[in-house]
């Protein structure tokens, strides 16, 4: 169904029909209602800690199994808040988050796989993407600048590509 044919659906409908509808989709499906229940009682601030414990429990977890250290978790996150509407400096600390998780759990214990690094990098990349789009890049120079740092004294591999993708966007 298109937009046109639901505005054409919905037009006749009254007051009471449409409120009918919205408690009907509301109560049948599960991202309506956190949708609704964001919009109506955001809590940022506790789906933050939320997200940040889950995501640090992919790299520490508390019962002592093995980190599975999925970068799917934190992508889940940042997707889902977008959907939201979740302020974008919020988004961006999760983002940053993710890699100085990342970062914590490395200064422990190497990691042999090149393909941990890549996908480290290619959140580097969208996080500095989506400062730029929202104009607030300025706000997260430092954290953005440590992990560079931290990159480089840890010897990630391809730890230059961590530098060169901060100082080309810079230009």
């Amino acid at each position: 169904m298109s937009k046109r044919e639901l505005k054409e659906y919905l037009q006749p409908l009254n007051k009471k029909q449409l409120q009918e509808q919205i408690l009907d989709l509301y109560t049948r499906f599960k991202e309506v209602k956190e949708f609704y229940d964001f919009a109506f009682n955001p809590q940022e601030n506790k789906l933050l800690e939320d997200c940040k414990f889950k995501i640090s429990k992919e790299y520490f977890p508390l019962s002592g199994r093995r980190a599975k250290m999925r970068r799917s978790v934190a992508q889940n996150f940042i997707r889902h808040f977008k959907k939201l509407g979740v302020e974008p400096g919020l988004i961006a600390d999760v983002m940053l988050y993710h890699i100085e998780i990342a970062l914590t759990y490395t200064s422990e214990k190497y990691i042999h796989k090149e393909a941990f690094y890549k996908s480290m990098l290619k959140s580097f990349t969208e996080a500095i993407t989506y400062l730029d789009q929202n104009g607030i890049r300025k706000d997260f120079t430092s954290r953005l600048t440590g992990i560079v740092t931290d990159v480089e004294t840890q010897n990630w591999v391809g730890w230059r590509s961590f530098e060169n993708q901060l100082k080309n966007t810079l230009q």
